[in-house]
């Protein structure tokens, strides 16, 4: 033990002091270098977490291993979907055979892109939905949904990794106003998505009809059990009265539930994506612009946007009555709060119009007000007009754009 903890130190630069008075070795750690430490411990758990769940049941010693490059017989896929230890139906048809491909072969690069993000999105989302007993299998709707992208954004305005709706957002108490939206918050989101989840659940009891009225709304499945007859009691009983999109989208829910689980076997690899280090959240006190934060420690302003997307306009918009969190890399915990004053402090520099919290709350936050944004690199006027709930020619007619393509990076437009 002792050579271990000596090695320890001398790994990330630990003072030792061995002349204590009862003998024993006593390692003095500075803030930073307990920072780190969790950092480690964190991004290891994580890792290990994720590779843990599709080996906890199911091990390739279980099946018959089959040359993939030829054709599967449906017996094997069939036998494969019953191996899994769920308490959603994963019935066998054509229909989830062509999914299941779909996911295991034909776009298998993609899939190894989404399991490669999934590394750091699942183990958050399963402890969400082991709070609420529910299936953990239910984090692959992610994948359905959005591909695992949390800035995801549809044409129809739904949002986030989890395709929220504005109205449904708001419904289970996201934020969105003109300064922060909460679907992007992937953690915020999920609670919600959960919520949501939970609750069709409540309606159905019947996971397939749940998963189909997240994607299509309750009353959509109401109207096609009333079709379907009284009997209904899963998706497949009420399939042909679904909106075209819902009825693909079980089958792809069970499409992507089937490759995640036996990518081994498939030969599907996630990607090795740098996520850089495992992060934490602080409470943030005092209105913010992130270049208060990025002037002052060491993170760019770019970074503190790809870990807050829910800000929108790089402000953490705390008011006298509400405080915000906001994510920083966890070795970066400490720093922050050795240099809070000095952040605080830059407000003058940063936040001129929005000094006075009060002045802040009343005038932003007040109905029928426009949105000053900044343009990021990838951004259009189609998403831009879908993510605040109005039309490309309001955008092009308040910023005097004469063309769609004369958007450009780093400037400040007015939505209305």
């Amino acid at each position: 033990m002792r050579l271990f903890l000596i090695s320890l130190a001398s790994l990330f630069s630990f003072s030792i002091y061995a002349n204590t008075p009862d003998g024993k070795l006593n390692l003095k750690f500075t803030p930073e270098q307990y920072d780190s430490l969790l950092a480690a411990k964190t991004m290891r758990n994580m890792l290990e977490s994720y590779d843990s769940y599709v080996n906890e049941f199911i091990t390739l010693d279980d099946i018959d291993l089959i040359d993939t490059k030829r054709s599967i017989p449906d017996s094997v896929y069939e036998q494969r979907l019953k191996m899994m230890p769920t308490m959603i139906r994963l019935p066998y048809n054509t229909l989830v055979r062509r999914y299941i491909e779909n996911y295991s072969i034909k776009y298998r690069s993609q899939m190894e892109t989404m399991m490669g993000i999934a590394r750091l999105y699942f183990p958050m989302i399963e402890e969400e939905l082991y709070k609420r007993n529910m299936p953990l299998e239910l984090k692959l709707l992610a994948f359905v949904e959005s591909a695992m992208k949390v800035k995801a954004v549809s044409r129809a305005g739904a949002t986030g990794m989890w395709q929220m709706m504005y109205a449904t957002a708001k419904n289970y108490k996201l934020e969105i106003n003109a300064f922060i939206d909460e679907r992007y918050d992937a953690r915020a989101a999920t609670q919600a998505a959960c919520e949501h989840l939970e609750d069709l659940y409540e309606i159905y009891h019947d996971w397939t009809l749940a998963i189909a009225a997240y994607n299509c709304g309750a009353g959509n499945v109401n109207k096609a059990i009333k079709r379907a007859g009284n009997n209904a009691k899963t998706f497949w009983d009420v399939y042909e009265y679904l909106p075209r999109e819902t009825r693909g989208y079980v089958p792809a829910f069970i499409g992507a539930t089937y490759a995640y689980t036996f990518h081994k076997v498939h030969d599907i690899n996630p990607d090795k994506f740098d996520f850089g280090q495992p992060t934490d959240t602080i409470l943030v006190q005092k209105l913010t612009h992130f270049d208060q934060i990025s002037t002052t420690i060491p993170i760019s302003t770019e970074r503190l946007r790809e870990l807050n997307p829910q800000y929108k306009l790089d402000i953490i918009p705390v008011t006298a009555n509400k405080a915000y969190p906001l994510n920083l890399p966890i070795e970066l915990i400490s720093t922050f709060i050795e240099h809070e004053k000095e952040i605080n402090a830059k407000d003058s520099l940063y936040l001129k119009e929005f000094i006075n919290p009060a002045n802040f709350s009343k005038t932003w936050n007040s109905p029928g007000r426009g949105t000053r944004y900044k343009v990021r690199k990838g951004d259009t006027l189609g998403a831009l007009a879908n993510k605040y709930h109005t039309t490309t020619r309001a955008i092009m007619k308040a910023n005097n754009l004469k063309d769609a393509k004369s958007l450009r990076a780093g400037r400040t437009i007015y939505i209305p």
